[in-house]
């Protein structure tokens, strides 16, 4: 039998380890919360500010879209947090998403050559008339302000960031952290010279992650940047923005890619609204479309396209060639993870258009596309 005094020395050592195991447990979430606040990004203030205030879209403190945009969270027959939890949807692949290295890239004095490279979820490189401009770069494990929780990869990016080749813009839609990711910033910082073009207000964002005031270019919809011998230019979409509680603090914005011969449009993310017919007629035709296709749901039928509304817009752009992107790589909605792409396919084929559905990291020559093979049917 213990002594009295024995059991005491074991309640106080007992004690004691239980109080480093709660201090050990608050200091592991202080450090994996440590990049949280520089994540929620900057804030509108000074000349910045001015300038957004001045935007036919912003009012009472926010941006605005030209319409409503509705949601129906607190649909009366359903429960959507059941459906995430216990939802019958496959939402993520059964095997491994097949990746490829990129092909060589178009050579520099490719006067009309035109290819995409997408590297899943919104990340695409476009090689236009010997110039290269990234859309959207994502190469975080989360899109999530935490690394330890939010939205994981599916997939790996199919290269690595320092592989990528000399860029000549870096194109951002709006400020989601699936499309506006600081990790991948900050890398894009130090590997790359090209300057970000971006909506107004997100500057503010870039600017607190160290990125120089000449290497932010901030435009309204309608106005344009050029770089390179390319035209940029900002154009509507059908969205939001925000990356803490503060919602509608920036703009969002779809794009336009034009050289001297060859147009390419990006929606950014979108639902579909009459504002593509304005666009394609003001702007088109397009040799190829980067349209979004995933994370809808009749809850937010207004900020996320269908994928039949893909290809309305598509025809609406005046497009020649449809490559999907904004799927496949992040789990951000309730459908089954092959469903926006099969979808597309079928509406694709009932309407006639050119469509490609390249595999992450496959570079799709835009005037010779691969025929689309179903690939992702194989692992869904």
């Amino acid at each position: 039998m213990r002594e009295p005094a024995d059991r005491e020395i074991e309640r106080a050592l007992g004690g004691r380890l239980w109080r480093m195991a709660g201090l050990a447990a608050v200091s592991g979430l202080a450090w994996a919360a440590r990049d949280v606040p520089a994540q929620l990004g900057g804030r509108l203030r000074g000349a910045r500010a001015e300038r957004a205030a001045r935007s036919p879209r912003f009012r009472d403190g926010t941006f605005h879209n030209p319409a409503g945009t509705r949601t129906t969270i607190a649909d009366p027959g359903r429960n959507l947090l059941k459906e995430l939890l216990f939802g019958k949807q496959k939402r993520r692949p059964t095997a491994a998403v097949p990746l490829l290295r990129p092909a060589d890239p178009a050579p520099a004095d490719a006067a009309r050559e035109l290819g995409v490279v997408w590297y899943g979820h919104a990340t695409t490189l476009v090689e236009i008339e010997g110039r290269r401009v990234l859309l959207d770069p994502v190469w975080s494990d989360r899109c999530s302000p935490s690394a330890l929780v939010g939205p994981r990869r599916i997939h790996q990016p199919p290269v690595r960031l320092d592989e990528l080749p000399r860029l000549d813009a870096i194109l951002i839609s709006h400020d989601h952290y699936d499309h506006l990711d600081m990790t991948t910033v900050r890398a894009l910082l130090a590997h790359q010279s090209a300057p970000f073009v971006v909506p107004l207000g997100v500057g503010a964002h870039l600017d607190r992650w160290g990125v120089p005031e000449e290497r932010i270019i901030e435009l309204d919809w309608a106005e344009r940047h050029q770089v390179a011998g390319l035209t940029l230019t900002a154009t509507p979409a059908q969205h939001f923005s925000g990356r803490g509680l503060r919602r509608d603090g920036t703009l969002w914005s779809s794009w336009v890619i034009a050289g001297a011969h060859r147009r390419v449009f990006y929606t950014g993310d979108s639902g579909y609204f009459d504002g593509y017919a304005q666009i394609g007629a003001e702007h088109g035709p397009f040799d190829v479309t980067l349209m979004q296709i995933g994370a809808y749901d009749r809850a937010w039928p207004s900020i996320h396209m269908f994928p039949e509304e893909a290809v309305a817009a598509h025809l609406d752009l005046r497009g020649g060639l449809c490559i999907p992107v904004h799927w496949a790589t992040f789990n951000l909605a309730l459908h089954d993870w092959s469903e926006p792409v099969d979808r597309l396919w079928a509406e694709a084929k009932a309407r006639d258009i050119r469509l490609a559905v390249p595999r992450p990291g496959e570079r799709v020559v835009v005037d010779d596309p691969p025929a689309v093979d179903g690939w992702w049917q194989a692992v869904a």
